[in-house]
């Protein structure tokens, strides 16, 4: 059994339903000098292209996947994860599942051309109609945008954390089942409902006594929030799932979404089990409701 494994299962046990599954994914990041091992370069797509949030709810399904410049479906994603430079004035080459939502909605679909990263670094495309850039609409002529103007989506956009500058060349996501290797993630994404999550954060500050600070917006949730923010301030944290979790990886409504390195995972996993007689999880209403 691999480290993660063995970690989710006693999460599993301490919790005591009978049933409880948790879609828990996990994230390993790799460098420009890293060496990535054959067994996750195996798990490389060639044919298709993700968006981070399908790559990542596909991976707790048992579907691991490398994500790469070359098959990565959405460029803030791509951004978030350090795969390309920000502020890239040329647009990504190829086909990419978030922008091509954009080609099918224009009016002009056979001039279209895909946003660049520094388009969205600017906040153009999240405030497409504020920056006259119809084209940069996802839901037709009206779409009004993520923000009111472009100055707004620059002060969203500032605080959405990413790996700045572009030092990544692969990120690693994996399910539990996944034993080709024993490898310890940076991060440890968990999809929990709300019964769930109080008691990851119970057991969090039963160890601690710290507070999670959660840091959430409505845009970017998976690739920033819950695993470039938590990798990048080695702290938890939560959020909702956003517009392309929700409407592409079709998350579902009693879902959100918590983020912990892989350092503070465990200590959770320990913490739910030494607490577990302080927090009877099986008496939360709802919680055996699996």
């Amino acid at each position: 059994m691999t480290t993660l494994k063995h970690l989710y299962q006693q999460i599993i046990d301490a919790m005591g339903v009978d049933s409880l599954k948790i879609p828990t994914t996990a994230v390993k990041f790799y460098r420009h000098d890293d060496i990535i091992p054959d067994q996750v370069l195996a798990h490389r797509p060639t044919s298709i292209t993700l968006t981070s949030c399908q790559a990542v709810k596909q991976a707790s399904l048992g579907d691991a996947v490398l994500l790469t410049l070359d098959n990565i479906g959405c460029v803030a994603a791509a951004i978030s994860l350090g795969l390309v430079d920000q502020d890239q004035d040329v647009p990504l080459c190829g086909s990419r599942v978030y922008t091509d939502l954009m080609q099918g909605k224009s009016e002009q679909a056979e001039k279209f051309n895909p946003p660049t990263p520094q388009d969205f670094t600017k906040g153009l495309v999240y405030a497409h109609q504020a920056a006259n850039r119809p084209d940069f609409g996802l839901f037709g002529a009206e779409d009004r945008g993520r923000f009111k103007s472009v100055a707004t989506a620059k002060e969203a956009i500032s605080d959405m954390t990413a790996i700045q500058p572009a030092i990544i060349k692969g990120v690693f996501l994996y399910d539990l089942d996944f034993d080709e290797i024993d490898i310890i993630p940076d991060v440890v994404v968990c999809s929990v409902r709300p019964v769930e999550l109080a008691r990851f954060i119970q057991a969090y500050q039963h160890q601690t006594g710290r507070r999670v600070n959660a840091s959430m917006g409505g845009l970017r949730v998976v690739n920033s929030d819950l695993i470039v923010r938590p990798y990048l301030t080695q702290e938890i944290n939560v959020s909702t799932y956003c517009l392309g979790a929700r409407l592409i990886a079709q998350y579902e409504a009693n879902r959100m979404g918590i983020g912990l390195p892989f350092h503070l995972y465990e200590l959770v996993a320990q913490g739910l089990d030494a607490s577990k007689t302080g927090y009877p999880f099986p008496l939360y209403p709802g919680a055996a409701d699996v």
